[in-house]
């Protein structure tokens, strides 16, 4: 058996559901059993992948669901219920089957009291935002830690029950929750009355309920009979919790190794399969939502050919922010503090995305640097045992050196 882990290694938008789909093509075409485990974050996640024929971003689902393997949600996972029939039903209309959803019943569930509450928070801070991206992630991380809406707890409940259970948790919980974050639901707007509006959590029972009917719950150990496991992790390493350098535009997830490597160790114990670790960039850095980004006035986005049709400005995290590379130490240092902290044994790959927008260079604050010589330099190639080169957006036409 083997495991592939996929992070991003900056602020998230670095081509994930390029790196998955790549490895899914690979392990479909060795004739491997596969699944794909979704292990932080939730609805949030937007990981593109294109094909000659069409093109899908996921967010619950896996990446790998265009080659026909299954989806996992961990434990850490938090999926939002009220979402996933529409992105399933998406999926269906790209002609191709929706492979199995398996999850743990331990995972924490998003519902709509959550988001309405981030959207809320979110408003109220003006041009003060974070760059949320109003789906509610904080608020159920924090609502989870002491009234959990467990995946166990809504598979098989009928709209009745679920709602309500939902129900008691907006009565118990919301109006404590708005009053440690000093908000006046009274005068919150549209928002605000939604929170507050019975039909709007009763439909919103309804919706969790037919998704449901997607998921099936699994223990994480089921992993141990397939021949290989693909870890797709969303958001990026600079994103962290716990990377406060960043606080507070972070999301509130282990972004790293984190969680695969808890997984993995719950799994195998000593007895760790063959790994894989894959570090996915852009040939540049990008940055969707509020915060400090690096560099950010010394690129000229002019100079390059970029387009993407993912990213596109909204009202919670505004335009796509673009910046160079730093220094070679600065391009290892998250890395770096990745691979000590999770210890767990394993090759490294480096994936660089876009490298057709920059001309096969990575752009860096001291200058475009070829990415053949960029990835021989000795604080990169003394880490990483192989690279993945990416020129169009194709997993077919990715290069491996």
């Amino acid at each position: 058996m083997r495991s592939r882990i996929i992070i991003g290694k900056s602020f998230g938008d670095e081509g994930k559901g390029l790196a998955t789909d790549t490895y899914a093509l690979e392990a479909v075409r060795s004739g491997l059993s596969a699944v794909c485990v979704r292990h932080n974050g939730g609805a949030q996640a937007g990981h593109t992948v294109d094909l000659p024929d069409c093109r899908f971003v996921f967010s619950q689902l896996s990446s790998a669901s265009f080659r026909g393997i299954d989806t996992f949600w961990a434990d850490s996972f938090m999926p939002d219920l009220f979402k996933l029939t529409d992105e399933v039903e998406r999926f269906r209309g790209t002609g191709r089957n929706v492979p199995s959803i398996f999850a743990s019943p331990l995972c924490r569930c998003t519902y709509i009291g959550d988001v309405l509450i981030n959207m809320i928070l979110e408003s109220s801070r003006g041009t003060a935002r974070h760059g949320s991206c109003g789906m509610g992630i904080n608020e159920a991380a924090v609502r989870s830690e002491t009234v959990p809406i467990r995946l166990g707890d809504v598979i098989g409940k009928d709209a009745d029950l679920l709602f309500g259970l939902l129900a008691e948790t907006a009565r118990d919980y919301t109006p404590k929750r708005a009053e440690q974050l000093g908000l006046d639901l009274g005068r919150a707007g549209e928002y605000g009355e939604m929170l507050t509006d019975m039909n709007v959590l009763r439909n919103a029972a309804e919706a969790m309920c037919r998704s449901a009917e997607f998921v099936m719950l699994r223990e994480n150990d089921f992993i141990t009979d397939l021949d290989e496991v693909i870890f797709e992790g969303a958001q990026g390493l600079l994103l962290d919790e716990m990377n406060l350098e960043y606080a507070p535009h972070l999301t509130s997830s282990r972004t790293g190794l984190f969680e695969p490597a808890r997984i993995m160790r719950s799994v195998f114990n000593d007895d760790m399969p063959d790994i894989e670790i894959v570090f996915v960039t852009r040939s540049y850095v990008t940055r969707h939502g509020a915060g400090l980004l690096p560099y950010e006035s010394l690129f000229d986005k002019h100079k390059y050919n970029i387009i993407d049709r993912t990213n596109v400005p909204n009202e919670w995290q505004g335009s796509l922010r673009f910046a160079p590379h730093g220094s070679t130490g600065e391009f290892m240092c998250a890395v770096e503090h990745d691979l000590s902290e999770s210890g767990i044994p394993a090759s490294k790959s480096l994936f660089v995305t876009h490298l057709n927008e920059t001309d096969g260079c990575i752009v860096t604050k001291q200058g475009n640097v070829p990415v053949e010589t960029f990835c021989r330099e000795e604080k990169i190639s003394s880490v990483f045992d192989s690279f993945r080169m990416s020129y169009t957006p194709y997993a077919k036409d990715v290069i491996t050196r």
